[in-house]
């Protein structure tokens, strides 16, 4: 069994950076609402193009560095795993989300 888990990290690991990548994206599709909501609960009493340019940057910015700077997070976390169960954890971790998801009724 390690074997062949460790077959499927091996496998998988040159993709291991594409991987942190799609699953800090999709976490940032998930959970998204939830900060687009903190946001506008944080700059609903300033001026309409305040909001305006401040969500604007927001999106264009935060969610661009949440996720350059999230990915390697996530991999270094995935690195912590033993090498046999690194490739079994990504997988792991985009069941998880999927099944997060439906609970909040995106599927």
């Amino acid at each position: 069994m390690i074997q062949t888990l460790g077959q499927f990290s091996q496998w998988l690991s040159p993709y291991f950076t594409q991987l942190s990548i799609m699953l800090m994206a999709t976490i940032l599709v998930v959970y998204g609402d939830v900060i687009n909501k903190h946001i506008k609960r944080m700059l609903a009493p300033y001026h309409f193009l305040i909001r305006t340019t401040l969500f604007v940057l927001l999106c264009a910015f935060g969610y661009g560095l949440l996720t350059i700077h999230g990915a390697p997070f996530l991999l270094y976390l995935v690195k912590y795993l033993p090498w046999y169960l690194q490739g079994i954890g990504f997988v792991s971790a985009f069941i998880v989300l999927g099944i997060l998801a439906e609970r909040r009724r995106y599927i």
